[in-house]
């Protein structure tokens, strides 16, 4: 779920951009929040002298004229982002799809030039048998993880590892990470992964240090996702 802060910019931007009032419901089920949730980040924007009118059941606007700071980009830099943005679908990460359309909505608002690029949003068809919001969110805590994966050969290891590193490949995602079981840095294809839980242990303080490694020593080899 986004942050509060995230919410209420997010909330802005859809009342300005729309035509006609807009539900709660249709704001909950934008955000992937609950109605309740709705109302009360409204309620708050409100207190905050925001100009929202509107009430439940009836629907909300944002009074014309009201701006939020722009963000300081060139040319160049706003529409690189932009193509940037619609190449995130490839990735087939629907979480980080899904924040790459609030992105764009934002920088739509600050560069409105920019609705004029356009890529294809073809990407990685089958659902990743691991969720890729929480294994980002596993890196970023540096939290363990328990997978059953298999090989090329479709043999099968019980492995603990330790996330560091994701690269989004054009056919598969994969996962860069310590491997208890090898002692040694190893490469993870995601949809070779039969299985996934996230541990409560971590490896705190720890990652920047495999990271460097990794860099120094792998990141620039070539990496066949077919030969993992």
């Amino acid at each position: 779920m986004a942050s509060k802060t995230t919410r209420f910019f997010e909330i802005i931007q859809l009342l300005r951009d729309a035509k006609k009032p807009l539900l709660a419901r249709d704001l909950a089920a934008t955000l992937e929040v609950s109605v309740r949730t709705v109302y009360r980040d409204i309620a708050s924007l409100q207190a905050m002298q925001t100009p929202i009118l509107g009430e439940p059941g009836i629907g909300y606007v944002m009074r014309k004229g009201y701006d939020l700071p722009p963000i300081n980009l060139d040319v160049d830099e706003a529409e690189a982002i932009a193509v940037g943005l619609s190449l995130v679908a490839r990735t087939g990460d629907p979480g980080l799809w899904r924040a790459a359309g609030r992105a764009s909505r934002k920088l739509h608002e600050a560069a409105p030039g920019t609705r004029k690029l356009v890529t294809s949003s073809w990407g990685v068809e089958t659902e990743p048998p691991i969720d890729l919001s929480g294994l980002r969110a596993a890196i970023r805590s540096e939290t363990k993880l328990e997978i059953f994966y298999r090989d090329a050969e479709e043999r099968e290891t019980h492995r603990i590892i330790w996330p560091l590193v994701l690269i989004y490949y054009v056919d598969n995602v994969m996962i860069v990470a310590w491997c208890e079981l090898r002692q040694s840095l190893r490469h993870f294809r995601v949809d070779r992964i039969a299985h996934g839980d996230f541990l409560s242990a971590d490896f705190k303080g720890e990652g920047d240090a495999l990271i460097a490694q990794w860099e120094n020593t792998q990141k620039n080899e070539t990496v066949s996702t077919k030969d993992f």
